[in-house]
This record gives C-alpha cells, structure tokens and sequence, in this order.
C-alpha cells in the first residue's frame, strides 16, 4: 500500500500549485482522505479534506477561499489544488486515508503519502 504525493515546488506569492495524491494498492474509494501540512519546527496541521464520495469538504480556516480539495475515485487520485499562495502556506504537504473519525484528527489516518514540499516566496 503506498500513496504517493507529488506536484510541489517553489511558486512565489500569489501564486498557484497543484497536488496529486495517488494511490496504490489501495482503492481510495473505500477512504475519507486529507491533506495535512508540517512546516519546519511546528506540528503536522489539517489542511482540507474529502469524503469518500466527495460529496463533503473540510478546510482549514487559513486556506479557506484559497484551496479546494477534489478527487477522481475512477482514477484513484485525490487532488489540492492552491491558489493565491502565501508564505505562510511553505511547508511539507502530506496526504492521507481515513476510515472513521473527524477529518482533522491526524491519529484517525492509517495511509500517510510520503509528501511534497511546497515553498513560496514573498
């Protein structure tokens, strides 16, 4: 089982990524997924959020309006995409597999991508 972010990389402020988060074996149908984020020095935070159907979202406060949060079942892949990028957003991106509990609760993701670094610059 591996899940496999990409699409990171250095963007100056006010601009814009695109994470993937691609799965092998693992049918990420079957899984609530999220993105998280851990900046140097600080702890793993929430970032966004799906259902398995994708029919509900999560975000956190400080990406709210900014990030949206998508996936293709058919493809097994779940997506970030960032917009409007901010310093403050630099920080290793991971993402995850949940079966149960809320979507910010880091101790609930049994599959962790091994993740991506995303840099902006002021």
């Amino acid at each position: 089982v591996q899940l496999q972010a990409s699409g990171g990389g250095l963007v100056q402020a006010g601009g814009s990524l695109r994470l993937s988060c691609a799965a092998s074996g693992l049918s990420l149908s079957m899984y609530d997924m999220g993105w998280f984020r851990q900046a140097p020095g600080k702890e793993r935070e929430f970032v966004a959020a799906i259902t398995r159907g994708g029919t509900s979202t999560y975000y956190a406060d400080s990406v709210k309006g900014r990030f949206t949060i998508s996936r293709d079942n058919a493809r097994n892949t779940v997506n970030l995409q960032m917009n409007n990028l901010k310093p403050e957003d630099t920080a290793v991106y991971y993402c995850g597999a949940r079966l149960t509990g809320l979507p910010g609760m880091t101790s609930r993701y049994e599959y962790w991508g091994q993740g991506t670094l995303v840099t902006v610059s002021s």
